[in-house]
């Protein structure tokens, strides 16, 4: 076996984080290795960033990535080798009942939750120590090795950053919209947060011919960008009480709210801004333990309904391809998520900014 080294940023238990030289062992059977292009930076790496949530370390975070097959495992195809493809975080089974049945996004077998692949092994280790990818991408570096089922093949004109948003938050947010939530041509929605997921859902429920469209945020920055990707309102949640605007836009209430930044706040807004038998779909990544106090009478007697999104309810193999294909047609604007394209170092910058609800998603290029 040979291996490669790769600059990779590492994430260590004492929360720090380190660009340093790891190890890239060969692809396994049924794995491919990918020498990354572009990774975006996302809510949920700066939730483990922050402690939010358990997981194993040393550990390279980053789960949004996209780059260029350069090696392959035994039973994976030669000519994959070549290909431009995205990184999904969910890399599914392809065997169990819910794959099988068109829910890759609820499959039961995959291993990405414990950051391992297939064997209980990971392919990268630093100083002899074994090194996990976060949800088994690991994108913060220059090689990644994940599951075939985990590279989803993408038009080569495709642009590697948009590539990245494709494979967590375009996915997620759109899905949210179209799969989840299967919202209605007409039908009346509020997106609370619109970092790359919530913009993503307003892209998602311009594409369905929902109207109107309300954008609530606290930056007015993320709100233009809200506007500009299909939004036909805005409200900013710093100036004033978020539900008592939404009913003066959509009396009585919205059909559908979406749930986009992860806080139990917002969660309550969204659950009270729909109207009878309106729709909450939860797609935003909370911390662990969050929870929502609900009116069981008021959801009772009303028909409301409260959904968990995960994924967007998208199978990565066929949505990814799709979303490019729409996006090289000029009608899902994805490049209008992109803030600033960073290296390696500067991530400790982009989670600051995260931290501050500024700014639209940042891009480490390689």
């Amino acid at each position: 076996m040979t291996t490669i080294t790769a600059q990779a940023l590492i994430f260590t238990d004492d929360s720090t984080l380190e660009v340093t030289t790891v190890d890239v062992a060969d692809p396994g059977p049924g794995e491919i290795r990918v020498r990354v292009h572009a990774s975006g930076v996302c809510h949920s790496d700066l939730h483990v960033a922050s402690g939010d949530w358990d997981m194993p370390s040393p550990m390279i975070l980053g789960h949004e990535g996209a780059g260029i097959v350069e090696a392959v495992g035994a039973g994976v195809p030669e000519s994959r080798i070549g290909e431009r493809v995205a990184l999904s975080w969910f890399a599914p089974c392809l065997r169990c009942k819910f794959c099988v049945s068109g829910r890759q996004w609820a499959c039961q077998n995959t291993t990405a939750n414990d950051c391992v692949m297939a064997d209980g092994q990971t392919r990268l280790s630093h100083k002899g120590n074994r090194i996990y990818p976060f949800l088994n991408v690991g994108s913060f570096a220059e090689y990644v090795v994940v599951p075939e089922s985990g590279a989803i093949a993408v038009p080569d004109d495709l642009p590697f950053e948009v590539a990245a948003l494709i494979g967590c938050a375009a996915t997620t947010g759109i899905g949210a919209a179209l799969n989840t939530a299967k919202v209605r041509a007409g039908s009346s929605a509020v997106v609370i947060g619109c970092g790359g997921v919530g913009l993503s859902v307003v892209m998602g429920l311009a594409l369905a011919g929902a109207n109107p469209i309300i954008a609530v945020d606290m930056s007015e920055e993320k709100l233009e960008a809200a506007r500009s990707v299909g939004a036909t309102h805005t409200v900013n949640a710093r100036s004033g009480d978020v539900i008592e605007e939404c009913m003066a836009i959509v009396e009585g209430g919205v059909e559908y709210a979406f749930e986009a930044a992860g806080r139990v706040d917002t969660a309550a807004q969204c659950i009270a801004v729909t109207e009878t038998a309106g729709t909450t779909v939860l797609v935003g990544m909370p911390s662990r333990g969050a929870t929502v106090p609900l009116d069981l009478l008021e959801l009772t007697m009303n028909g409301k309904t409260v959904i968990g999104c995960s994924y967007g309810s998208s199978n990565p193999s066929i949505t990814f391809s799709t979303l490019a294909d729409l996006f090289l047609a000029g009608r899902l604007p994805i490049e209008k998520l992109l803030g600033d394209s960073i290296s390696l170092d500067q991530v400790s910058g982009a989670f600051e900014q995260m931290r501050s609800g500024q700014g639209l998603r940042q891009v480490i290029s390689f």
